[in-house]
């Protein structure tokens, strides 16, 4: 096995750091001298705190992700938000710590913005299939900002019920049951037809904006 690089061992001392004493904990003082480097290591790697405090929230949330081994999506999208759902919590409660980091930045974080486009992707296979009835963006933002609520809720003061409760009055605001037999009405069809836009080769741009324009005209308004 090959020795840890610098930028390695700064990372790793930063995060231990980090679970150990909060942000305040990660100063550049601390980290060198747990990852055995010299402090303008540090600003040559990483340029200044932000970007090692960027860093770090970065490679705590994929260390977090790989020890899920996510399950490839599932048959039923609105089961796969639930799961999501349940991670994103489970990471706040196991990792308090970073998950402050991760929200509380002034600037979004790479973690956040990894986040978010994994949030984007189950978002839009619930509108593939047709239900979702409400505009993708709409949904995703909705979802962020409840499970961050209770995600920080349940970080301050434990509570066995609140995270099921938020997750399925979530869910029920924004998706629909499964397609039965009937025709679905014209809100969920504009929204799987919304979700289908970029693929659509026989419009222009300026038609598929407009389209788009439209689309989301009947979404909200068609309820």
């Amino acid at each position: 096995m090959s020795e840890a690089s610098p930028r390695e061992r700064i990372v790793d001392a930063a995060l231990q750091l980090l679970s150990e004493g909060g942000q305040d904990a990660v100063s550049t003082r601390a980290v060198s001298a747990a990852a055995g480097v010299q402090p303008p290591t540090i600003y040559r790697l990483f340029g200044d705190k932000d970007g090692l405090l960027d860093a770090i929230a970065l490679q705590g949330f994929a260390d977090y992700l790989k020890s899920k081994t996510e399950a490839p999506p599932s048959a039923d999208p609105v089961d796969d938000l639930r799961r999501g759902w349940d991670q994103h919590v489970e990471l706040g409660l196991a990792n308090p710590a970073l998950y402050l980091l991760m929200n509380t930045r002034a600037a979004r974080s790479p973690a956040m913005l990894a986040a978010e486009e994994i949030l984007a992707d189950r978002v839009n296979r619930v509108a593939e299939a047709g239900r979702l009835r409400v505009p993708e963006s709409l949904a995703a933002s909705l979802i962020q900002a409840a499970g961050a609520g209770t995600t920080l809720s349940l970080i301050n003061a434990p509570n066995p019920t609140l995270s099921t409760t938020a997750r399925e009055a979530v869910l029920a605001a924004i998706t629909t049951d499964p397609p039965t037999a009937r025709t679905p009405g014209p809100a969920s069809a504009a929204t799987t037809l919304r979700a289908a836009l970029p693929e659509l080769n026989a419009l222009t741009d300026n038609e598929k904006a407009l389209m788009r324009e439209w689309l989301d005209r009947i979404t909200s308004q068609t309820r």
